[in-house]
């Protein structure tokens, strides 16, 4: 059973900038790519990014793309994201996913889920 755990988060202003990371308990998180989703109050839970196994592809919800940045550090089995540029949109309850299987860039395709950690963005 791999278990990931989300780090980071908190308040910010709009225009600023925070981090999250993920981390997985398990050796095999590097052999899966790993994604955030995120879901905001009275939402469904939305793609936000993924990263390949290898970090060497990343791929990016269009409402995201050029303002968020996904890296992968293998010997630590943790990801991070990079998040510029926030706006209230933004604001949302952050998911780190692992062992993905297929697109990576749907729910039902993760088998493992954190708990999330809040990001709030005021205006």
């Amino acid at each position: 059973q791999v278990h990931v755990i989300e780090s980071g988060g908190g308040l910010v202003q709009a225009g600023g900038s925070l981090s999250v990371s993920c981390a997985a308990s398990e050796r095999t998180f590097s052999s899966y790519a790993m994604g955030w989703f995120r879901q905001a109050p009275g939402k469904e839970r939305e793609f936000v990014a993924a990263i390949s196994w290898s970090g060497e592809s990343t791929w990016y919800a269009d409402s995201v793309k050029g303002r968020f940045t996904l890296s992968r550090d293998t010997a630590k089995n943790t990801v991070y994201m990079e998040m510029k540029y926030l706006n209230p949109e933004d604001t949302a309850v952050y998911y780190c996913a692992a062992l993905c299987q297929g697109s990576c860039r749907q729910v039902k395709e993760f088998a493992n889920w954190g708990q999330g950690t809040k990001v709030t963005v005021s205006s």
